[in-house]
C-alpha cells in the first residue's frame, strides 16, 4: 500500500468513527469533521497520490499551472483545456474574481519565492499566501488551500501546505497531489531536490452525502497499489516554461473512480 493511501484512509476512518456532526455550514449539507489533521510525505521516497480510487492527475496539474504559472482567474482558460472544476463559481465576466491566481500575480508571489530560494535559501520568510484580506470579498470563493511555507535544509526543498477547509473525499486528494507536484517543479528550477511535503488541514470533513462513497473506498484498503513515479522534464529550468506534457505519472495503478457530489 502507498503511504498516501495509508495516511488518507486512516483519516477517513477516524472521521467516520469519531467525527463531530456539524449540521450547519455554508453549503447547507451536514458534515462529519475532525480538526487539525496532518499528512507528511518524504518526496524522495514516494509521490503522494491515491490508488484506492482514481485521482484525475492531469486535471489537478492543469489547475495548479493555471494558478501559479498562468496566474490566472479566467475560468474559460481552464475550460479550453477540458477542466470544469471551477464552472460552478464562474462570475458573469468568466472569472473567479480576485482569488487564487489573481493574488499570486498581484503580489508577484511565485517570482519572489523562486528568487528568495535561490539567493537567500535560509530565509524563514519563504511564504506564498492566497489569503489576501483586501481581495477576499472580490473572489468567488475564499481560498481553501491558501498558504505554502517553504524551507531549505541542505539540498532539499521542504514545503508545508495549510488548508483551512478540506473536503476529504474530493478536494483533499487533489490538493495533496497537485502541491506535491508544485514542490517538485520549484525544486527543479531552484537547483534543489524535493524533500518533505507536509499537508495541514484545519477542518477535515466528509459531507453526509459522501459517506457511502468513503465506505466503499475503505473496502479497498487491502488491495491498494504501490505509488507511481513522477516524471518531470529535466530540460525545463524556467518555471513558466512547464506544460502539462512535461509532467507525467509512470505506472499509476488505481481502483475505479468513486462518484460523489461537490458541495457548492
Amino acid at each position: 500500500m502507498s503511504n498516501a493511501d495509508m495516511q488518507y484512509l486512516n483519516l477517513v476512518q477516524d472521521i467516520l468513527d469519531n467525527g463531530y456532526y456539524e449540521s450547519e455550514n455554508r453549503t447547507g449539507i451536514p458534515t462529519y469533521k475532525i480538526p487539525h489533521q496532518i499528512f507528511r510525505f518524504d518526496l524522495q521516497k514516494e509521490f503522494p497520490i491515491l490508488t484506492t480510487k482514481f485521482v484525475a492527475f492531469k486535471t489537478s496539474v492543469k489547475e495548479l499551472l493555471w494558478i501559479y504559472r498562468d496566474q490566472s482567474n479566467d475560468v474559460k482558460k481552464l475550460q479550453e483545456e477540458g477542466v470544469h472544476i471551477w464552472d460552478e463559481w464562474m462570475k458573469e465576466d468568466g472569472t473567479i474574481g480576485t482569488a487564487y491566481g489573481y493574488v499570486v500575480k498581484e503580489y508577484k508571489q511565485l517570482d519572489n519565492l523562486i528568487e528568495g530560494l535561490k539567493n537567500n535559501p535560509q530565509n524563514r520568510r519563504h511564504i506564498m499566501s492566497l489569503w489576501q484580506i483586501p481581495f477576499l470579498e472580490g473572489g468567488s470563493l475564499y481560498p481553501c488551500a491558501f498558504m505554502t511555507m517553504w524551507d531549505v535544509t541542505g539540498d532539499k526543498l521542504n514545503c508545508m501546505l495549510v488548508q483551512r477547509s478540506g473536503d476529504v473525499p474530493l478536494g483533499v486528494p487533489f490538493n495533496m497531489t497537485q502541491y506535491a507536484v508544485l514542490v517538485h517543479l520549484i525544486a527543479q528550477v531552484t537547483g534543489l531536490k524535493p524533500g518533505i511535503f507536509t499537508h495541514v488541514i484545519n477542518n477535515a470533513h466528509i459531507y453526509e452525502n459522501q459517506v457511502e462513497g468513503m465506505k466503499l473506498q475503505l473496502t479497498r484498503r487491502n488491495d491498494a497499489y504501490e505509488a507511481p513515479k513522477l516524471y518531470i522534464n529535466p530540460e525545463i529550468k524556467n518555471f513558466y516554461d512547464f506544460t502539462i506534457d512535461d509532467i507525467k505519472l509512470i505506472d499509476y495503478k488505481y481502483h475505479p473512480a468513486i462518484k460523489m457530489e461537490v458541495a457548492i
